[in-house]
């Protein structure tokens, strides 16, 4: 029923309900308290008015009264910080088998590719029922990735990746917007989840014309760039192995430790000075303003790949662990 109210967006995603129950308890509380709130006002102002022969008295203070207008709200307020915290984990926390999908937003469009290398500009397919992971960023200014019906919503920062995910649960298409001013033609910034059939998905991905994958486009490049000299699968190279880095802790020139994953890895190919590998020297060439940032995303799904386990035993577009940098 809530659906049909006219400024209730619908729910189609595995968290919608839960966001939405959350409002919904946070709306109800507000609403039980503004009406207590006033209504004791109102009993007050009535009871304790000042009148004609009637002295006003000292109140003293309840230890009781004190103690539950403090433990209740606490309580109340617990209640909703957990319940909050529940959630935002859920959002956070993307199942290890989603598929991968890279976002690049830039005044005033989303360009999409997916892992196998179908692209989209302002419209995203993915079938019902599977967890899907945004790796996005933006080529200029900051954005922000708002999906109403799936409730979520996540900032696009320039020369970094965000991440978000979602599981639809209704076939449809819905709304895609941009929820940051990023200029003149922000409100035109929008586009579309197109939610299928797993049938229907299989013949649309068939159809679509993808000049090989993300991660085999990533691989071409790697090699025109002469990254295989230096990231040799010996000892032997100047720079460091990338076979099974992604996704693994990796030790430093400086002695820290840091997670190759996909900001480690496009850090690693624009600024390769910023964070040396153990036992490396830095002399990387930078890459800043010589590959674009598709070009980035396919080097970065390369990397991965040399993560990813055998083909047949998880989807090639199932989220995985891998990685480098000098």
């Amino acid at each position: 029923m809530i659906e049909h109210f006219p400024l209730w967006p619908p729910g189609a995603s595995s968290i919608s309900g839960n966001v939405d129950a959350l409002y919904i308890f946070l709306t109800l509380l507000s609403l039980v308290m503004t009406v207590a709130i006033f209504a004791t006002i109102l009993v007050f102002v009535t009871k304790y008015r000042r009148r004609e022969g009637v002295d006003a008295e000292q109140i003293h203070g309840s230890v009781p009264l004190e103690l539950a207008w403090s433990i209740i709200p606490m309580m109340i307020f617990m209640l909703i910080f957990a319940w909050g915290a529940v959630i935002y984990f859920q959002e956070r926390t993307p199942p290890r088998t989603s598929a991968e999908v890279y976002v690049v937003a830039k005044q005033w469009m989303w360009k999409i590719e997916h892992a196998e290398g179908q692209r989209e500009i302002n419209e995203l397919h993915v079938p019902v029922g599977r967890d899907v992971r945004l790796i996005m960023t933006s080529q200029d200014v900051i954005h922000s990735f708002y999906v109403p019906a799936f409730r979520i919503k996540q900032d696009v920062l320039p020369g970094r990746y965000t991440t978000e995910w979602f599981r639809a649960t209704k076939p449809g298409t819905y709304h895609l917007f941009c929820a940051e001013y990023c200029g003149t033609a922000h409100s035109g910034m929008i586009g579309d989840i197109v939610v299928m059939e797993q049938s229907d998905y299989e013949a649309w991905m068939a159809g679509g014309k993808a000049n090989g994958t993300l991660a085999s486009n990533g691989a071409d490049l790697f090699q025109t760039l002469g990254c295989p000299t230096c990231h040799r699968t010996d000892s032997q190279g100047r720079g460091p192995n990338l076979i099974g880095v992604f996704g693994k802790p990796v030790l430093l020139e400086d002695g820290r430790t840091v997670m190759a994953d996909e900001n480690y890895v496009r850090e690693s190919i624009l600024s390769p000075a910023a964070k040396v590998v153990n036992g490396y020297k830095p002399i990387m060439p930078v890459f800043q303003g010589l590959v674009t940032d598709e070009q980035l995303n396919s080097l970065v799904a390369y990397v991965k790949s040399l993560s990813q386990p055998p083909a047949g035993t998880q989807s090639a577009a199932a989220g995985t662990k891998m990685g480098p940098k000098e």
